[in-house]
């Protein structure tokens, strides 16, 4: 009966988010882990930063037009609340039952799951409430497929041009809420005030589209492959959905700066490449593809398309 009861709630809860395109909380079973996702109208916008910018970087241009499609994105960065049912998957066997009209109907358990870290991978500085670290861009687009596979919806991380889109929340300054680094500490925690630790995700001034901590507490991986000329090779066009597709396990592109950055590293242009460095410190043979040891800067929050892509698509967006 209980099942019934529960394969029906989740009927009615995806029914009601495909139907509008407006905010909604994503439960996993019946337990809110505060999964918020906030709708982002698609459009198109100025990409990268102009050479008059203060602390731009060589990496951040040429400006280039880009177009993206309308998507959700999660109002919040992951938390170790969310991140560790993944990790655990101690709720696997609850999967409910989607029907055809589901988003996506795979079986749990046909997803990889992350070995469990040698060491407290929060590293002391809190878990409930708090954002997941450390984990590579590999176990976050493997936590986004197992979250599909739980909802029914379909969940991945964004392109490096939607995460900036969605940051820049229709702003063409050095942040979101304008170009003076001084206004920082209303919206974000960094060098100047994190005291040298991450915080509780949602402290902060969102921006003007309800999104808090797109500039520091951690950086959030994105799909894209690093290249530091990528702008240069798309440039005077009008680039739809632009996407970096990997070729190579490095590079790849996070977003937004952390705790650790300096305040130039927050702005909504700016981007750092994964590295080889960030598993220095792992003692493991070979070394963990799930955990980053040494990147106790970064995380990441998911997007849902407002348009569901294929089943070859979505498994794209999953495992390159």
């Amino acid at each position: 009966m209980n099942r019934i009861v529960l394969i029906f709630y989740f009927s009615f809860n995806f029914l009601c988010s495909q139907n509008e395109f407006s905010e909604y909380n994503q439960l996993i079973l019946d337990t809110d882990y505060n999964l918020v996702m906030t709708p982002i109208s698609g459009g198109e916008f100025s990409m990268g930063s102009p050479i008059f910018e203060k602390s731009r970087l060589a990496d951040e241009g040429p400006i280039r037009k880009v177009k993206v499609d309308s998507f959700w994105m999660a109002k919040y960065e992951t938390t170790w609340d969310l991140f560790n049912l993944f990790v655990s998957r101690n709720l696997d066997d609850l999967q409910p039952n989607y029907d055809k009209k589901s988003e996506v109907n795979i079986d749990v358990d046909a997803i990889s799951g992350a070995t469990t870290p040698y060491v407290e991978m929060s590293f002391g500085m809190g878990v409930e409430g708090y954002p997941a670290i450390s984990m590579t861009q590999l176990a976050a687009k493997k936590f986004s497929k197992w979250l599909s596979a739980m909802t029914g919806n379909f969940y991945r991380l964004p392109t490096e041009a939607e995460w900036e889109y969605a940051c820049r929340a229709n702003s063409n300054t050095s942040y979101s809420f304008g170009n003076d680094p001084k206004e920082l500490d209303k919206y974000a925690w960094y060098d100047k005030n994190s005291q040298n630790k991450y915080h509780k995700v949602g402290q902060k001034l969102p921006n003007k589209w309800g999104l808090h901590d797109m500039h520091g507490n951690v950086s959030e991986w994105t799909l894209d492959a690093y290249n530091p000329s990528f702008y240069s090779q798309e440039n005077n066009i009008l680039n739809n959905n632009p996407y970096n597709k990997p070729i190579k396990l490095y590079p790849r592109v996070v977003r937004g700066g952390s705790w650790m950055s300096s305040d130039y590293r927050l702005r909504s242009a700016s981007r750092q490449g994964s590295s080889k460095q960030w598993k220095r410190q792992d003692p493991q043979i070979p070394r963990s593809k799930w955990w980053h040891t040494d990147a106790q800067f970064v995380g990441f929050r998911v997007i849902r398309p407002l348009k569901t892509p294929t089943i070859e698509q979505q498994n794209e967006y999953w495992n390159n």
